[in-house]
């Protein structure tokens, strides 16, 4: 949804616990050989929840209780998640899950319902629930206004770095507040990719603007990048809002719901551009921008041919001015379109013209665009009025590495 209403934001930090009755913590029990791999998200009061899910037909267990739970409507006060485990195709994953859920909820004293649960990891491993359940009680007992940053920690799997990402401005001259975090670094796909996420707000919002908002937004961003084009079985994002601000509920398309929205799809863009960056073995960060383009549908399957494309981003890692990949990528994406209309850019430099490779004294510069970290592609078909951007990575050796590595 285009911004119809301009808005003064600022970012702040702190992720998910800057937010107005959001607690968090996040420790190491023993999921994962190292690090924090055990995390929770609570609301101080009972939050509406929206969420989107994988789109893989293997899904984890916990991504079916948690779509069970939220479909119930009953709100949500906790969100349980660990890493090191997916918590897929084993024989007691559900089992399993359903007792996270009701530890959780007996410690919170809250309804089974309103607690959600998430998993990334190691797929066929049976969750090792010996140490989850000695770690609860450290869980709760550490939730904290500041653990927004030990849950961010607890969520990773081959990640680098943990994301966050929060804003604050206002609404109905009430000053509101939205954060989040998110996990993924390989097996990115936009259909969401083996990415959590989780983002929280103090906004008062009914549950189905908020599950249109939230929709609406992950198009906007985690449906906007790749890194290897493969889906994973545990894609989650999730979205709690609290009604802390005290602004005037929001129910329907207005005013209010668009700088909802505005706010919404700058942190989930923030956290899907941080997934790209942080891709595994990533050097670069590659916007592909296609314009020109008759409707947004091609404009966006020309974008993702090109983004997936492994010849496309192996050529950006090796710093080949390659463009003849990146018209060979948009050829296959099934659009029409007339090659002798298309012009190619690398940032500011025009390296094909009406479909013809430029041939001139800009091959130094070029080659400097090309050792840049960030690269923006921008493709210009001239033949309409719609454009998109996606964002991916190049390919290296160190993503095979990494994942040649990770054992099922």
């Amino acid at each position: 949804m285009p911004r119809d209403i301009p808005i003064e934001m600022k970012e702040i930090h702190g992720g998910i616990t800057s937010v107005r009755g959001i607690k968090a913590s996040g420790i190491r029990c023993g999921i994962k050989d190292k690090g924090k791999d055990l995390a929770l998200i609570t609301s101080e009061s009972m939050a509406e929840a929206a969420g989107v899910f994988t789109t893989n037909r293997v899904k984890s267990a916990s991504v079916i209780l948690c779509n069970e739970n939220l479909k119930k409507g009953k709100g949500c006060k906790g969100i349980i998640i660990n890493s090191g485990n997916a918590n897929t195709c084993t024989k007691d994953g559900y089992m399993n899950a359903r007792e996270m859920v009701e530890q959780i909820s007996v410690y919170l004293d809250v309804p089974f319902e309103s607690i959600l649960i998430a998993s990334t990891g190691v797929i066929g491993i049976p969750l090792p629930m010996e140490r989850i359940r000695k770690g609860i009680p450290e869980l709760i007992h550490r939730l904290s206004t500041d653990g927004g940053m030990d849950a961010a920690e607890a969520i990773l799997t081959t990640d680098n770095l943990p994301k966050l990402s929060a804003v604050e401005y206002e609404i109905d001259g009430k000053a509101i507040r939205i954060g989040g975090i998110a996990k993924g670094s390989g097996m990115i796909y936009p259909k969401l990719a083996t990415m959590l996420s989780f983002l929280v707000t103090d906004v008062s919002i009914d549950r189905d603007s908020l599950q249109c908002a939230l929709e609406e937004s992950v198009k906007r961003s985690f449906n906007r990048i790749t890194v290897d084009g493969d889906t994973s079985t545990n894609d989650t994002v999730l979205c709690l809002a609290n009604g802390l601000a005290g602004n005037n509920r929001i129910t329907d398309m207005d005013e209010n719901m668009i700088m909802f929205m505005e706010g919404l799809n700058y942190v989930t863009q923030d956290l899907s551009k941080k997934i790209v960056r942080d891709g595994e073995g990533a050097t670069k960060f590659i916007e592909v921008c296609v314009k020109g383009a008759v409707t947004s549908s091609d404009a966006k399957r020309i974008a993702f041919s090109i983004a997936n494309s492994n010849l496309v981003k192996t050529a950006f890692f090796g710093e080949s001015p390659n463009w003849g990949r990146i018209m060979a990528a948009a050829g296959t994406s099934g659009v029409e379109f007339d090659v002798e209309k298309v012009d190619i850019y690398f940032n500011e430099e025009k390296v094909v013209e009406r479909g013809i490779g430029i041939e001139r004294d800009s091959k130094e510069r070029i080659k400097k665009t090309l050792k840049e970290k960030e690269i923006t592609v921008s493709i210009d078909l001239h033949i309409g009025e719609e454009k998109i951007s996606v964002w991916t990575s190049d390919l290296t050796y160190d993503y095979i590495r990494i994942n040649a590595d990770y054992k099922t």
